[in-house]
């Protein structure tokens, strides 16, 4: 990814056109999809090139945001902009609870124990329901698999881009 690409996030996917006059179909890619609605323009990301979009309309349909933006009134031109990324800008994130991060932010930090002895880097997060479970790869045999637990991972530094964990008793034997 190109450093002007990390400035935008992903906030949603064009997956199809909606109706006849160019409103397309978007998949949120965000926990926050009333977001839409105040939503005047966004960062189209498609085959390698930005281009910034505005917004005329916004409106739920199942699960799927239609959205219709200036400029595309048919079917064909809806069409053309089919699996595009609707992206924002870094700072247009909507703010979190503290001690609360983006799963982009926690994917690719070191993760290391209390005692300094380094376990790799997050590379996945999977999403359970109960807690999330951090993917540790890197200096363990296998992938390490590290509850969100605030008893197990004890701080999060996205700057130094580091996670500070205490193993439970027997994890690393496990996996």
């Amino acid at each position: 990814m190109t450093e002007e690409a990390n400035k935008f996030i992903a906030i949603g996917k064009i997956v199809n056109t909606q109706g006849n006059r160019g409103e397309v179909r978007v998949i949120p890619l965000t926990d926050f999809p009333e977001r839409f609605a105040d939503t005047e323009r966004v960062y189209l990301q498609q085959g390698g090139r930005f281009e910034i979009r505005l917004v005329e309309k916004t409106y739920q349909h199942k699960k799927f945001i239609i959205v219709k933006f200036a400029g595309v009134n048919d079917m064909n031109a809806g069409e053309a902009l089919k699996g595009a990324l609707v992206m924002i800008p870094r700072e247009e994130l909507m703010p979190l609870p503290e001690d609360t991060f983006y799963i982009f932010d926690i994917v690719g930090l070191e993760v290391v124990t209390t005692e300094g002895r380094s376990l790799g880097h997050v590379k996945e997060v999977l999403q359970t329901g109960a807690n999330d479970v951090y993917v540790v790869e890197g200096n363990t045999r296998r992938p390490l698999l590290i509850p969100a637990l605030k008893k197990v991972v004890l701080r999060v530094d996205t700057a130094e881009k580091r996670m500070t964990v205490e193993l439970p008793e027997g994890l690393e034997e496990t996996q």
